[in-house]
């Protein structure tokens, strides 16, 4: 019982009931106006020969998608660009992690007990991951670290997989809502002291992802009524989807406090003395990689079918610039 109660939330998490009262903090970027009706990615007609639904249906049902051609370059692009900048300007280490965890790791991380139809397991009990929060974080599990190795920052690029259980006729077009789907993740262990600082450290590296490929944003914190299971605060990055007329999640960066460190048994030695404490975790996506494919091909589409793409991707095309109406990369 004790396992599927939620954490408390920090003081300065905005009370609330639902989505309805989270509160934006901040927004970047304007969306842009269109001279012609935009429409969702799966429409786009440059897109439509490299995003295979039908395909997908045939080998694994719905909720999945076949990708190929010049999207899939570009999706791949996205998830270089996205490492590359969190090692090098953000100061995060690549980590490579197993997709599939024990029993203790999705406990740790606060997946099980409550969480256990929104996840994958296998008939000889391991389960599949539903982000690489769950093997970052458990790194430390069972660990005594020194505060002088605090903070400890990771990113990783992985494989995800969710049922989506709650979400039955919500979001069955495109590719916005999958079963697998890709995530570059953001862990970083730390002490109590600085968690708060962290956080605030990790939405900008978020954010900086949006702005480097010029795509519009909003960031709003959540209200209690709307955060998730383990977070003591959230922010989560919205963007612009010219096809939906609407900003949606992007990223979710939280703050968990000591709540999963006490489930994991991750402790330091501060550097002072004293009696051991436990560490303060924290995860967020550097982004979604499925979700920010979309925005970059929503937000690029021309009149003419083709897709203009950010020049913060070019180098990772070979100099390629557009996927033109025939959905070939040029």
């Amino acid at each position: 019982m004790l396992m599927r109660i939620p954490n408390l939330p920090h003081a300065d998490a905005p009370t609330g009931k639902d989505e309805d009262d989270n509160v934006e903090i901040r927004a970047w970027g304007t969306p842009r106006q269109f001279n012609f009706a935009p429409v969702e990615h799966f429409d786009i007609p440059g897109v439509k020969p490299g995003m295979d639904f039908e395909t997908a249906a045939k080998l694994s049902g719905s909720r999945f998608v076949v990708l190929k051609g010049a999207v899939i370059r570009v999706h791949r692009a996205l998830a270089q660009f996205m490492l590359d900048t969190h090692i090098t300007e953000h100061g995060l280490t690549e980590m490579w992690t197993p997709v599939l965890v024990k029993e203790d790791a999705m406990y740790g991380t606060n997946q099980l007990p409550k969480f256990a139809e929104d996840s994958y397991q296998t008939t000889n009990g391991w389960w599949l991951i539903p982000t690489s929060e769950v093997t970052l974080t458990n790194t430390v599990a069972g660990d005594l670290l020194d505060e002088a190795a605090l903070p400890i920052r990771m990113t990783a690029h992985t494989q995800c997989f969710r049922s989506e259980a709650g979400s039955a006729g919500k979001d069955t077009s495109g590719m916005l809502r999958q079963h697998q789907f890709e995530k570059v993740e953001m862990v970083s262990i730390t002490t109590p002291e600085s968690s708060m600082a962290e956080h605030e450290r990790m939405t900008r590296c978020a954010e900086a992802i949006l702005e480097k490929l010029g795509l519009p944003y909003r960031t709003i914190v959540l209200c209690t009524g709307d955060m998730g299971f383990g977070a003591q605060k959230t922010h989560d990055m919205e963007v612009w989807l010219p096809g939906q007329n609407r900003y949606r999640e992007i990223s979710s960066v939280s703050v968990c406090g000591d709540f999963q460190a006490r489930r994991m048994n991750a402790r330091f030695r501060p550097a002072g003395g004293g009696k051991l404490e436990f560490v303060h975790t924290l995860n967020g996506s550097g982004l979604a990689v499925g979700r920010c494919l979309i925005a970059v091909l929503e937000n690029g589409q021309q009149a003419d079918g083709s897709v203009d793409l950010p020049a913060a991707l070019h180098p990772y095309l070979g100099g390629k610039t557009r996927i033109a109406a025939d959905g070939t990369l040029q």
